[in-house]
Formats: structure tokens, sequence, C-alpha cells
């Protein structure tokens, strides 16, 4: 058995890898890294919600107005003059919501880059957490572990849904679509509901796919921007304690129930509308911006030209 002072000996003696040089230099990169993920982390949470999040809880309330914006409309006069019907309300309501949106908000475009560069910054860096990182799901298949890799899936497919989203409705990559509807704002529902539902005269197999895309769609992005509220105020340190996380669980969960509500009624609205009904009532609401002045969200003046013309 060697003695204690030869085991001592033996300690003490340096090994190759621990010189003056070295190990000053490998804490200082240490200390570069981990100072850029503590920035990286906290720009990646509050990109999600700045402005993004923001962005997804407005553009979801205008949305479902197609459904509220029935009871909003009802028994005010249209531009005939007869009071709103309970489907056509919902349609007036959305098309005057894009008409401002499109012709008041200022610095429209400089809000648009702002938002599409969080996106791409928020997306590439979730990317890259997701794929480095790790879940404990088989081994301990608790809670925790399990919004964990439902948020990484989430973003995935949320990635991917809002890439199509755009590229269909903004884009006007119009062989995605089954109908072959381009978006238009001055014909905002009627085309939107052509797009979801896969033609202008009735629903078609394309059009239920698509629309069961952007069900899933809507509903992981929700799930993804509740869930990731709850997970950014741990990385802020705003919630240390358990009971602190558990009670800021509740009010992101409330949040995203009705976000939840809000964007499922956004789809029901569209899915809900006959696109020819719907084109009527936009040709009247074009007309009378016209006969008033007020030139259109493209620039027009006076009503746009029926299919076909």
């Amino acid at each position: 058995m060697p003695s204690l002072r030869a085991s001592t000996r033996r300690c003490d003696r340096p090994d190759a890898s621990s010189t003056l040089e070295v190990a000053p230099v490998s804490n200082e990169k240490s200390s570069a890294v981990a100072a850029q993920h503590f920035l990286l982390r906290r720009l990646h949470s509050l990109t999600g919600i700045v402005p993004i999040g923001v962005f997804l809880i407005a553009h979801l309330t205008t949305n479902s107005s197609l459904l509220w914006g029935k009871i909003g409309l009802r028994g005010e006069p249209g531009p005939d003059g007869q009071p709103y019907t309970f489907q056509d309300g919902g349609v007036a309501y959305f098309w005057k919501e894009v008409f401002w949106i499109n012709s008041q908000i200022p610095h429209l475009l400089l809000i648009e880059i702002t938002l599409w560069v969080s996106i791409a910054f928020h997306s590439i860096l979730g990317w890259y957490y997701a794929t480095t990182g790790k879940s404990n799901v088989k081994r301990y298949p608790h809670q925790d572990n399990w919004r964990y890799s439902l948020q990484r899936w989430s973003g995935y497919i949320g990635i991917f849904f809002i890439f199509y989203h755009v590229a269909t409705l903004r884009w006007g990559w119009t062989w995605l679509v089954p109908s072959g509807t381009k978006w238009s704002h001055d014909y905002s529902v009627s085309t939107l509901a052509a797009a979801l539902q896969g033609s202008t005269e009735g629903w078609t197999a394309a059009g239920l796919l698509v629309s069961l895309f952007y069900f899933v769609g809507i509903t992981l992005l929700v799930f993804h921007f509740a869930n990731g509220l709850w997970t950014a105020a741990i990385t802020w340190g705003l919630t240390v304690s358990e009971a602190a996380q558990k009670r800021w669980g509740f009010v992101c969960a409330a949040l995203g129930v009705g976000m939840m509500g809000l964007a499922w009624a956004s789809l029901y609205g569209a899915l809900a509308v006959n696109p020819q009904d719907a084109r009527v009532v936009e040709e009247q609401l074009l007309e009378s911006k016209g006969k008033s002045g007020v030139p259109t969200p493209t620039g027009r003046e006076t009503a746009a030209p029926a299919d076909g013309d």
C-alpha cells in the first residue's frame, strides 16, 4: 500500500494541462460565452413577447372580428341604407378593420420590417436552442419535460405555418392555394374564405386539408406563446420560487385560453363565410368608399370590377 506521503506527492504533481497560461484564457472564454448566452437568452424571450406576441394578440383580435363583428354591427345601416344582417355584419366589420389598418396606421412598412427581423431572430435562435438541447421525456415523463417537447415542436411547426400563411396570403403564392385565389386588401373576406375553403363555390378536399393545417398551426402558435411567456419569467428571474411559478402559470394559462378562443373564432369566422355573399358586401363597401373620395387600401377610389371583367 503506498504511503500517505507518496499519495500526497502524486496529487501535488501538476499534469500537462495545468499550465499558468491555459487556465486564465479558458476562464475568460467561458465568461464571454456565458455572457453572450445570458444576453441572447433574454433577447430571445423578449422578442417572443415584444413585438411577436403583441402582434399575435392584435392579429387574432382583428381576425376574430369575423365572428364577434356580427354583433358589433348588428342593426347598423350598411352602404345601401339597409341594416346589416347577422352574417354580413361580420364581413363588414372585418373589412373595415383591414381598411383602417392599411390606411390609417403610420409607418406600417417600418412596423412590418421590425416584426420580420424579430421573427427571424427568434426563429433562428429558437431552432438552435431546440436542436442542441435535450428533454428528459423518456426518463422523466413529468409535466415540465412534456411542456419542453411541445414548446420545441410547436416552434418547428409554427415557423412552417407562418411561412405558408404569409407566402400565400401576403406574397401571393397562389400555386400553394387550392383555389388559386390571391388574397386582396379590397376583398379581404371573400378571398380569405376562398383560400381556406378551397373554392369560391364551396368546400373542396384540398380546402379541408388547408383548414386543418390552419387549425393545427394557430393552436400551436398560441400554446408556444403562452408557454413561452411562462418560461420567460423564469429566464428573467421574475419567478424564482415554485409558488411564484405556479401563480404565473395560472396567469399564462388564462391568457392562453383567451387567445385560443380568439384563434378558433378567427378560423371559424372565415370558414363560415360564403365567399360569394361576402363579395357582394365588399363591393358595396368599396363603392361607398369610392363615392366618398376615400382611397381603398390598394389606392383605388372606385369599386373593383367583378370576376371575369
